[in-house]
């Protein structure tokens, strides 16, 4: 086992888990935004993304070898599609979570549509939005280490290997470090999360799902001049 190539896998599984997530979610805030305007956009969405992610991932590579070839590109697509199953949903549940009362109380304060939706409904669903992108990213990082069977290298390369020659050494760190990878990348979530929303309530350690939302300052302000 070549233990100096080992860091080179991890970036590499850690570019393949963090980028797709990240498109999806560039994605989802659009579109999200858009199934609450548009409340009728909503349950096609939700289906057409939960049919993506019935899609076996390696089903999604094979077709799209032919216009991508073998590289990132083949396997960041179609993560970046099984990740909108989670964070459109997350997205709307989000924005739908901010109470009436701030948004009629940033109305009457003289908020258009887009400055309440920047300054209010959005802070106020980071928790539940961050919440999904971390079930995304984790997905994410598992499900790359499959495009080592198309040859894009990540930490599969490890496990594929130690199959291949029976070494269960192998096996076991390439799968150690998809975890440790996933757990690491979880937490920056969670902390980011902190400081996105400081105004959130401090719990244990182990952060749990799903997020519970509490308005941001701003919005229980807006909230008590409304009353």
């Amino acid at each position: 086992m070549d233990w100096s190539a080992v860091p080179g896998y991890v970036r590499d599984n850690a570019y393949l888990g963090i980028v797709p997530a990240l498109i999806g979610l560039v994605i989802s805030v659009p579109l999200g935004i858009a199934c609450v305007r548009w409340r009728w956009l909503y349950p096609p969405v939700l289906s057409v993304t939960s049919m993506l992610y019935a899609v076996p991932s390696l089903a999604l590579f094979i077709v799209l070898i032919p216009y991508t070839g073998l590289t990132d590109t083949t396997v960041i697509i179609p993560l970046a599609l099984f990740s909108l199953c989670v964070l459109v949903p997350n997205v709307v549940d989000g924005l739908r979570s901010v109470p009436d009362p701030v948004r009629q109380a940033a109305t009457a304060m003289g908020f258009g549509t887009l400055r309440r939706l920047v300054r209010v409904e959005l802070p106020v669903a980071v928790p539940i939005v961050i919440a999904g992108l971390r079930v995304a990213v984790v997905s994410s990082i598992s499900l790359a280490s499959i495009g080592q069977l198309i040859g894009v290298y990540s930490l599969g390369y490890l496990i594929v290997d130690g199959y291949q020659r029976d070494f269960l050494e192998e096996i076991l760190v390439g799968g150690g470090l998809i975890i440790a990878l996933a757990l690491v990348c979880d937490l920056v979530l969670v902390l980011i999360r902190r400081l996105l929303t400081p105004w959130q309530p401090r719990r244990s350690k182990r952060e749990l799902l799903p997020v519970v939302v509490t308005a941001p300052a701003q919005a229980r302000e807006l909230s008590r001049s409304a009353g």
